[in-house]
C-alpha cells in the first residue's frame, strides 16, 4: 500500500451522481480549459461585491447575513455563473464533472472570502478592524495564487475541485450530467408483456372463451 497521504473528495459518477474517490493529496484533476482572463474575473468580483453591499444596505438588520449568503451562493446561482461573471462572460466549473459548478461548490470556492465578511459581523470596533486584516491577509493569498497557477485557481478553487473559465470556451463542450434522468422501459420488459398477453389469447380460445375486443 501507498504510504503516500491521501484525501476523499467527490468524482463524477454513474447514473448522473457523484461517488467517493481516494486520490493523492497533492493531485488536481486535469483541465481541459486555458486560464480565464483576470481583467474578466476581475470585473466581475467587483459586480458581485458591489451586489453584496446593495444588499447589506438595503436589508436593514439582516444586511449582513443577507450579503454574506449572497457570496456564498452566487457562483452556483446561474449555471455556474454570479450576476458579475454573468455580465462578464465567465463561469465556474466543476473539474471532475466537466459541469457548471452548484451552490455546494460555491459554498466552498468563496468560503475564504466569506471569512472576511464574517469577521466584519463581529461588534465594533474590533469588526472593521478585522474584516480589513482579513482582506489583507486573506485577499492577498487568493490573489497570490490566482496569479501564480497555471490554471487561475485559488485556495477556494483547491477545495471545490473547480475552475474560472471563459463561458466561450465551454459552450461546444460535452458536459457530464449531474442530475438523474427518467429510465424508459426496458426493451426485455416490453416483449415479456406481450408473449404474456399473446399467452392469454391462446389460452382463452383454447377453452372457447371469447377473446376481448379492442
Amino acid at each position: 500500500m501507498s504510504t503516500a497521504r491521501s484525501r476523499v473528495w467527490m468524482a463524477s459518477a454513474r447514473n448522473g451522481g457523484r461517488v467517493l474517490r481516494l486520490v493523492s493529496e497533492d493531485a488536481k484533476p486535469t483541465s481541459p480549459y486555458p486560464k480565464a482572463s483576470l481583467l474578466l474575473r476581475g470585473g466581475a468580483r467587483l459586480v458581485d461585491v458591489a451586489v453584496a453591499w446593495g444588499l447589506y444596505v438595503v436589508c436593514g438588520a439582516a444586511g449582513a447575513v443577507v450579503a454574506l449568503l449572497f457570496l456564498l451562493l452566487a457562483d452556483g446561482m446561474i449555471q455556474g455563473q454570479s450576476v458579475g461573471k454573468r455580465i462578464f462572460g465567465v463561469k465556474v466549473v466543476h473539474l471532475p464533472t466537466r459541469s457548471a459548478a452548484r451552490h455546494r461548490d460555491s459554498t466552498l470556492r468563496n468560503a475564504p472570502l466569506a471569512l472576511i465578511v464574517l469577521l466584519g459581523m463581529m461588534p465594533a470596533p474590533l469588526g472593521p478592524v478585522a474584516a480589513a486584516a482579513g482582506l489583507l491577509v486573506i485577499g492577498g493569498v487568493e490573489a497570490w495564487r490566482v496569479l501564480r497557477d497555471p490554471l487561475g485557481w485559488r485556495l477556494g478553487d483547491t477545495w471545490a475541485q473547480t475552475q474560472v473559465v471563459d463561458g466561450k470556451v465551454v459552450a461546444g463542450v460535452t458536459v457530464a450530467a449531474r442530475t438523474p434522468v427518467a429510465h424508459e422501459r426496458a426493451p426485455g420488459r416490453l416483449m415479456s408483456a406481450a408473449k404474456v398477453r399473446r399467452g392469454r389469447s391462446t389460452f382463452r380460445k383454447r377453452r372457447g372463451y371469447p377473446c376481448a375486443s379492442r
